[in-house]
């Protein structure tokens, strides 16, 4: 059967790193009573493992251990696609045990407001027209570390987002064969994940039927080409392009059609955001809204923070997104903020992937300089310098930042004095009193 396709398109911190490797050879659990059910035990396809073992630089930013919580380093951001086992890794209670998602017993149920409760295995789904989309999946709290003052949550960085290939079936076409009932407003999933004490809640979400019928909301079975990995939602996970990746169900097995949005905590009380603004430091008492669509965004991937470069030209690179509108431009800084100078957007141009771009900078002298980024998208919003403060510390969009040090470049300390101009005779006079103090 011929693959259905929603892109088209193209133009011209702190943390221990971690291999999945080494995850998986070892234990996966939770926190206080917010325990691992069961183990990891599937085959390395389903695990997104990769054969040989990885190096220094491939591996995630590990913020908790239990459940394993862990991040990209920003530097391994460069790329178009972002590998399997590169993707940042979240859950709440850590993957189901090997036998709940196992392909020859785990079967997908639909139910609730339908005319026809249906159950599906995986292969029956993959009967149905395949499509593929690909599209930014981001954690709510991407960034959360970066709000003053500090709120609680897994203190995620830069890197708790990634741009994958995913490949399944149109909710709205597996909905079809149940039947919507005329009182269906909302849809919830649910996963295989549960914790091991009853008194903790189970992660439950649902999305609004306008989003669940939208033909580029899909149900993945793979994920850049191969089997989903199980870190990753395996067999099958919900995708929801240009919305935040709490409503990206992993490990899906049941589908409840409702009249209204699912109850429980992570629906009515988590991953909520106040409707009005709130001071840094103060509680949201007033009304809240689900955590739904994502914000525009930027970030820098190259070069890397406290990295020395040298005087000359410098080669910024990094990529932006604006959930489900189109990035239309991305700005650079050198001085903190005060100019900005419009970068190059380069690569794949595809709805609900993020963009990549570059910009040439000419580093003129030495010293410690900061290198700004913000982001435009098509609805004219920019990256603001900070986001507003919310007490759980979601949808952080301010500018990026990194520092970087200019050292003078060892070439011009052999070149003769006629060659130079005016400012790189000052940068040589400058480097040769450095190293007679020395």
């Amino acid at each position: 059967m011929r693959r259905a396709r929603s892109d088209e398109g193209q133009e011209g911190a702190p943390g221990r790193h971690i291999s999945r490797r080494a995850l998986l050879a070892g234990a996966v659990g939770g926190v206080g009573v917010i325990l691992l059910k069961g183990p990891i035990g599937l085959p390395l396809a389903w695990s997104g493992e990769r054969p040989s073992g990885p190096q220094a630089s491939d591996s995630l930013i590990t913020r908790v251990t239990r459940p394993y919580d862990a991040e990209t380093p920003v530097a391994a951001l460069t790329s178009y696609l972002t590998p399997n086992h590169l993707f940042f890794v979240r859950s709440h209670f850590g993957p189901p045990p090997a036998e709940d998602v196992a392909e020859t017993t785990w079967r997908l149920r639909v139910g609730g407001l339908v005319e026809r409760p249906i159950e599906l295995t995986l292969s029956q789904l993959r009967r149905m027209e395949p499509v593929t989309i690909t599209a930014v999946v981001q954690c709510s709290g991407n960034g959360r570390a970066f709000h003053r003052p500090k709120v609680p949550g897994v203190q995620w960085e830069r890197g708790a987002v990634g741009n994958a290939q995913w490949t399944g079936v149109r909710l709205r076409d597996l909905l079809a064969k149940a039947g919507l009932a005329p009182q269906a407003r909302h849809v919830q999933f649910q996963g295989a994940d549960r914790p091991v004490a009853a008194s903790v809640p189970q992660f439950i979400r649902s999305i609004p039927i306008e989003k669940t019928m939208h033909p580029d909301t899909i149900l993945a079975y793979e994920m850049n080409g191969e089997r989903l990995p199980l870190l990753h939602g395996a067999p099958l996970r919900v995708v929801t392009p240009g919305w935040m990746a709490d409503a990206c169900v992993k490990w899906l097995t049941d589908i409840t059609v409702r009249a209204d949005e699912a109850p429980g905590y992570y629906m009515q009380t988590a991953y909520r955001m106040p409707v009005n603004a709130v001071a840094p430091g103060e509680s949201a008492n007033g009304p809240t809204r689900p955590v739904e669509a994502m914000v525009v965004k930027s970030l820098i991937a190259l070069p890397r923070e406290g990295e020395t470069v040298k005087v000359g030209p410098v080669a910024i690179q990094g990529i932006a997104w604006g959930g489900e509108a189109k990035v239309e431009k991305v700005e650079v800084s050198t001085n903190e903020g005060h100019t900005w100078e419009s970068a190059r957007l380069v690569g794949e141009h595809r709805p609900y992937a993020w963009r990549q771009w570059r910009f040439d900078w000419t580093a003129k002298s030495t010293g410690t300089f900061s290198i700004l980024c913000r982001a435009t998208d098509a609805h004219g919003d920019v990256q603001p310098a900070a986001s507003p403060w919310n007490p759980s510390g979601f949808l952080w969009n301010g500018w990026d930042r990194v520092t970087v040090t200019v050292s003078v470049r060892r070439d011009w300390l052999r070149r003769p004095r006629r060659c130079l101009s005016r400012s790189e005779s000052d940068v040589k006079r400058e480097a040769l009193s450095v190293r007679r103090q020395a």
